[in-house]
């Protein structure tokens, strides 16, 4: 099980409230087998109309780690391929100041944390990474904090969520592996489990 109590990196800036998973991952690229190949294609149609100069276009800002968003981010369908989308780009990590409740327990099941902050501190550490794009932006899930330069706000994740974070139960199929002697154990006590080798 891999535990997640910290995650740094540079910061991307994306403006706007209510940015839905239609718009994170156009309906047309839901055609995968898997979810490989979806980085490339996230806001593709943003992209698209913003002639590169949408942040996930912009040079200074590849290879950034950390997603700062605004209000309800990830609202619309429950579609998974949104924050797989991200997460194929190479984000690590969101700081905003609302997320779905969907898309939050999505970006959960797959490792990613999702913390929010006040309207004032996410706008000034939008500025502040719109300023210089190579400084450090550093979560802290232990001490609920997001540091940037000289920069430090406060950052809040509901108990249970932080809590699987750090103790790595977010993982359910590390969970799984970990656990496999007592799940073969409980599956040779069933007598269930044999019948049909019984009848051939």
């Amino acid at each position: 099980m891999s535990q997640v109590k910290s995650v740094a990196g540079h910061g991307i800036p994306l403006v706007g409230n209510d940015i839905d998973t239609d718009r994170i991952i156009p309906a047309r690229f839901l055609k995968c087998v898997t979810f490989d190949g979806l980085g490339a294609n996230a806001f593709a149609d943003d992209r698209s109309q913003t002639n590169g100069q949408h942040p996930f276009d912009q040079p200074q800002y590849q290879g950034a780690t950390i997603l700062v968003v605004n209000r309800n981010f990830g609202c619309g369908s429950s579609r998974e391929h949104a924050p797989q989308a991200i997460a194929k780009w190479g984000i690590q990590a969101l700081i905003g100041e609302s997320f779905a409740e969907i898309f939050f327990g999505n970006c959960v099941a797959m490792g990613i944390p999702c913390v929010t902050a006040s309207e004032a501190d996410v706008k000034q550490l939008q500025a502040a990474i719109t300023a210089n794009p190579q400084a450090t932006v550093d979560i802290n899930l232990e001490a609920m904090t997001a540091s940037y330069g000289n920069m430090s706000a406060p950052v809040q994740m509901a108990e249970g969520s932080r809590n699987m974070f750090t103790s790595g139960t977010w993982d359910a199929t590390g969970q799984l592996v970990a656990q496999i002697a007592q799940i073969r154990a409980t599956a040779a006590s069933l007598p269930y489990v044999t019948w049909g080798q019984a009848v051939r």
